[in-house]
């Protein structure tokens, strides 16, 4: 069940992140998170309301407080980074807390993975950072870049880890989904205000009626995120941390895989050796487990 759950978090992370590639090129990236959340806020207010879930209120929701306030201030980090270096560069070292953090954690907690399963884990991670083609060569990325995308990179990390803690129960895990969320648009929300207070445009050239036909593709990304966040919970509470944060880390591999298929854009072919490399990590982990 592990693998299954932390799979399907890869795979909407991964189409998630596509959609939201897509939309930046049009789009102000402050509105793309801003509305995306907003949205997927109003649906999980309304499976809140429907399954009782205020009354799972707790201590713990804590945890999606602070998730919701760290996952957008890593993602202004991850944009500001691709903004400034290369994104062959940053893309794959963007991924790689959403391993390191939560393995951490596991580790911590007491779990020891297999010869099999530590095999796959090395292979599968290996995998992923191919699959982002990284520079091999050229210009040096200054250090600001990397500064910004390694506080990203545990940013997400964390934000795994967090909301994996905030809440115990299926109906708890909706609240504390819809906390995160909350939390997202504030945060997302006061970051757009300042872009636009020094001059950036919150909307695309035609207004209004330019994001209302983006609207659809915003509603999928912002629920496929928090789907994402689902599954990697379910999947963290109900078998080894380790593996949960390996499979879920290999959405850049579906990134990539959603642009070759509907872009027709072109793998390199580290970009191939990544992917098949993180298939096969895959592979070992389920055996292993």
């Amino acid at each position: 069940m592990t693998a299954l759950f932390a799979l399907a978090t890869s795979l909407m992370w991964g189409l998630a992140d596509f959609g939201g590639g897509l939309l930046t090129r049009r789009l102000n990236a402050l509105t793309v998170v801003v509305v995306s959340q907003t949205l997927a806020a109003l649906v999980l207010g309304v499976i809140v309301v429907a399954t009782g879930g205020l009354q799972e209120a707790g201590t713990q929701l804590w945890f999606a407080v602070a998730a919701g306030v760290v996952g957008p201030a890593a993602m202004l980090c991850f944009y500001r980074a691709l903004a400034l270096g290369p994104m062959g560069v940053v893309s794959p070292l963007g991924s790689i807390g959403t391993v390191l953090v939560p393995l951490g954690v596991g580790i911590v907690a007491g779990e020891r993975p297999g010869l099999l399963q530590a095999a796959g884990m090395v292979v599968a991670v290996i995998g992923v950072l191919l699959a982002g083609g990284p520079r091999i060569s050229g210009a040096s990325v200054a250090r600001q870049t990397i500064v910004l995308t390694l506080v990203s990179a545990l940013g997400f990390g964390a934000v795994m880890a967090l909301i994996a803690e905030a809440s115990t129960t299926v109906t708890g895990l909706f609240l504390a989904l819809f906390v995160q969320r909350l939390c997202n648009v504030a945060v997302g929300g006061a970051a757009l205000y300042v872009t636009v207070r020094r001059g950036t445009p919150a909307l695309p050239e035609g207004g209004f009626a330019a994001l209302r036909g983006s609207l659809p593709a915003l509603a999928f990304i912002g629920i496929a995120d928090v789907a994402a966040n689902g599954t990697y919970a379910v999947a963290a509470q109900n078998g080894p941390v380790t593996m949960a944060a390996v499979l879920a880390s290999l959405y850049p591999v579906v990134t990539a895989l959603a642009a070759l298929g509907l872009l027709k854009e072109r793998m390199r072919a580290i970009q191939t050796a990544g992917a098949s490399l993180a298939l096969v990590g895959t592979v070992l982990l389920a055996a292993g487990g």
